[in-house]
């Protein structure tokens, strides 16, 4: 990804802490002006002071709780109406970490009201423009849990999923475009997402828990390089090749009209 030569602006979202304020400290080093969206105004405002005293770049906050109807929308309205984005980061994101049948319906609409509802509004809000203008990109933050599901992850895993295969759509539609749509999907990593999540970030063992640092400055090598998919943390490439040469090959494989042999009555 080439340093912008005249104003461009990324948006961030949950750019108060975290993945978010990395990305944002690393687009501005990038030549990016900042539009960080987050509940919290005083840290949305310490990160845009340090970008400011960093890099010399612009860092406008937008404070709103993408959780929130009214909030959102607002949001939407805003993003809808600039013309000057050029960088999408859909960062924002909750887990409520428990059994279903133990946890409140609540917690389960909060998580796919932020992790799919507003990542892909704010998608639909940026998005006709980039085509109009055949250029832009959105980066969508995933898991590794897109492709597990475990004993408490089972609406977590399922919304991360939703982010995988509607980047994967999104690629589809865009292709022969400019456009890019890259799905990023983090190993468990030190964010404060785990305060609330219902599982510790003091469970994991310490090797397995990457630092936010290293997660985004992975995340934008591999948009450089122009991955669709990145697995920061996943060393043999071959893994995530195999996985979906498969997948592409269970879905031809169910195109027919006849029900499989072990369904047929004998």
């Amino acid at each position: 990804m080439s340093t912008p030569s005249h104003r461009k602006l990324a948006v961030v979202t949950g750019a108060s802490s975290g993945i978010g304020a990395v990305y944002a400290d690393r687009l501005a080093a990038r030549g990016y002006d900042l539009l960080l969206i987050a509940r919290r105004r005083d840290r949305l405002e310490e990160v845009a002071t340090k970008i400011a005293a960093s890099h010399d770049r612009k860092a406008e906050i937008l404070v709103a709780d993408l959780g929130d109807e009214a909030d959102l929308a607002r949001v939407e309205r805003d993003l809808a109406a600039r013309e000057d984005i050029e960088l999408l980061v859909n960062n924002a994101g909750i887990a409520r970490l428990a059994p279903v049948a133990q946890a409140p319906a609540s917690d389960s609409a909060a998580q796919i009201a932020l992790n799919i509802g507003a990542l892909t509004r704010l998608t639909h809000a940026v998005l006709p423009r980039f085509v109009a203008r055949d250029r832009g990109t959105i980066v969508n933050i995933a898991s590794i849990l897109s492709l597990h599901s475990l004993p408490v992850s089972a609406v977590y895993s399922g919304t991360k999923a939703y982010v995988l295969a509607f980047t994967r759509g999104l690629q589809s539609e865009l292709e022969g475009t400019a456009v890019r749509v890259q799905s990023v999907h983090p190993p468990a990593t030190a964010t404060e997402i785990w305060d609330l999540s219902g599982v510790p970030l003091s469970n994991f063992e310490p090797e397995k828990v990457m630092t936010t640092e290293d997660l985004v400055d992975a995340a934008l090598a591999g948009l450089d390089r122009g991955e669709a998919i990145t697995w920061p943390s996943v060393a043999d490439e071959a893994l995530w090749t195999s996985f979906d040469t498969a997948r592409g090959t269970l879905v031809m494989a169910s195109q027919t009209r006849n029900p499989a042999p072990r369904y047929r009555a004998a």
